[in-house]
């Protein structure tokens, strides 16, 4: 395979163009290609006659074509090139133009002398360059330089050797009542177990392009195993340890190792609790008392008008009976027997047996579908679904239950967009100033200490608001992933809802007008529908 190309010849009538018709495949010769080098070389032509001529040339059967270009002998034209540089500065192309005939030759020595010239130093391919002088193929690019690119590296990463997200949710006994026993809800580790282990940042290696200049791999992050209560890392800093027997939890990205406190009853003796770890209470926990724990708390009796607050799990045998008082508040989960006159707030899903004049709130879900199975009275809210067996009263005590994107959701989206577009507005007016710097000591220009103090905290502010802009962006995302999924927000009724039962689903609601069974209640085409399960 060859390109067509083109070479100047003269003789007593004139000045020719001898063209030569590409083979097996071979780029066609590009009549943009012949006007600009015959401009070039200060060579009249009659335009008409030379689109012609290589018209002929590239569509012809002949191999090579004659084209008249003025009727005056042109003195000898030597060998030429087009030299192209990428944008990246990695790849350095010729593209060789043919002597006249009697025209002289570029050598091999002299065009790598005026490679260099042009400051392409880097990635010379030589064994290219000679085949090309001992055989020529014009009219055809011709890489002659090639950069080495950066090798791109990793950021750290941490791995967790043990199961940060635990799925405590009870099972229905056959009997219809919950199971709240059996629960998978604690992660127990012993001393000396590996806990974590940190797989160090690959900063990568610098590239070098054909101009010799150095190109720096992408920046990476790096990571550290941070030590906590009942934690120890190992010599080579590549592994977290667990420090004593426990509970070990992820809070945070921090890997923590709780030993339970267990108490008999949470009243006068006791007085409140706030503990690290998570929190077992054997009896009941008393109203006007509270108890915080950072990781779960686990109360086998029942909780009064009392205060309890998880980072975790909040799990409760017997149930609450909050007497218009009592709050409870988890990082995670809520499992209780019952809830009454009681606000409860959980992160992840609420599962109980009966609900009765509580406020609740789940960010996912909310589960009532034991035997029993009822929410009378209150107001119950879930991100996705509300799953409940008896909804309302026939007394007509006020229910309300709710289902999709809560009011705070769209708040904190609004707040992320905003504190991402200030941080970006804050980035945007430092860089100019640490450019000037740059530019500045580049060429030579001595700083006072002072001034290099400020460009130093400067740099260091634009680095940590760059990196704020990322985590928020990862929360944003999170965010209006939480909101996308809400449009399947539902409400399932295994059993009777009755009149009165208002029902709200995203923006819009329903007020239930007569009782109805097994049904489903979702949004469709802008309002609450029933549907059959």
């Amino acid at each position: 395979m060859a390109n067509g190309y083109f070479q100047l010849f003269t003789n007593e009538q004139g000045t020719y163009l001898r063209a030569v018709k590409a083979t097996q495949g071979g780029a066609e010769i590009d009549i943009k290609e012949v006007t600009e080098y015959l401009i070039a070389q200060g060579v009249p032509y009659d335009v008409p006659t030379l689109h012609q001529g290589i018209g002929m040339a590239n569509n012809g059967a002949s191999p090579e074509t004659h084209i008249p270009l003025f009727n005056q002998a042109k003195a000898p034209v030597n060998e030429t090139y087009k030299l192209f540089l990428s944008p990246d500065k990695m790849q350095a192309t010729v593209r060789f133009y043919a002597p006249s005939v009697g025209g002289g030759r570029i050598s091999p020595a002299d065009f790598k002398r005026e490679l260099s010239l042009q400051k392409i130093t880097n990635g010379i391919k030589h064994d290219e360059i000679d085949a090309f002088f001992a055989a020529p193929k014009y009219c055809t690019d011709l890489l002659v330089a090639e950069g080495t690119p950066p090798r791109q590296g990793k950021s750290a990463v941490i791995e967790y050797l043990f199961e940060t997200n635990l799925d405590s949710k009870p099972a229905l006994n056959e009997d219809g009542t919950v199971d709240f026993f059996h629960l998978n809800n604690i992660c127990h580790c012993t001393a000396g177990q590996e806990l974590a282990r940190l797989i160090p940042e690959d900063r990568g290696e610098a590239g070098v392009n054909v101009l010799n200049e150095f190109i720096k791999p992408i920046d990476v992050k790096s990571q550290t195993l941070k030590k906590t209560n009942n934690t120890e890392i190992s010599e080579d800093k590549l592994t977290l340890l667990a420090g004593a027997d426990g509970h070990v939890t992820l809070v945070e990205g921090k890997v923590f190792v709780a030993n339970v406190y267990t108490v008999e009853n949470v009243n006068n003796v006791t007085g409140n609790i706030e503990f690290e770890g998570s929190v077992v209470v054997t009896g009941n926990v008393f109203t006007n008392f509270t108890v915080k724990a950072k990781g779960n708390i686990e109360v086998h009796g029942i909780v009064e008008g009392a205060d309890l607050e998880s980072g975790g799990d909040i799990i409760i045998y017997r149930g609450m009976k909050g007497m218009g008082r009592g709050t409870l508040k988890a990082g995670n989960n809520i499992i209780s027997q019952f809830i009454e006159n009681a606000k409860v707030e959980a992160g992840g899903y609420v599962s109980t047996e009966a609900i009765l004049h509580s406020k609740v709130i789940a960010a996912n879900e909310i589960t009532v579908t034991s035997k029993k199975g009822f929410i009378t009275g209150g107001r119950v809210s879930a991100g996705n679904l509300v799953h409940v067996k008896t909804l309302g009263s026939q007394m007509g005590s006020d229910t309300i239950v709710e289902v999709g994107v809560d009011p705070t959701m769209k708040q904190k989206i609004q707040n992320l967009k905003k504190e991402i577009a200030d941080l970006n507005k804050d980035i945007k007016a430092a860089q100019p100033i640490l450019n000037s710097m740059a530019q500045k000591i580049a060429s030579g220009v001595k700083m006072a200490p002072d001034q290099i103090k400020y460009v130093q905290n400067l740099t260091l502010e634009n680095k940590a608001r760059a990196e704020e802009v990322e985590k928020a962006l990862a929360q944003l995302d999170e965010l209006e992933n939480q909101v996308e999924r809400s449009g399947n927000a539902q409400v399932i009724v295994t059993g009777e809802v009755y009149v009165g039962t208002v029902i709200a689903i995203g923006d819009v609601s329903m007020t239930v007008r007569s009782n109805m069974s097994y049904c489903r209640f979702v949004k469709l085409g802008g309002e609450v529908k029933m549907t059959a399960i």
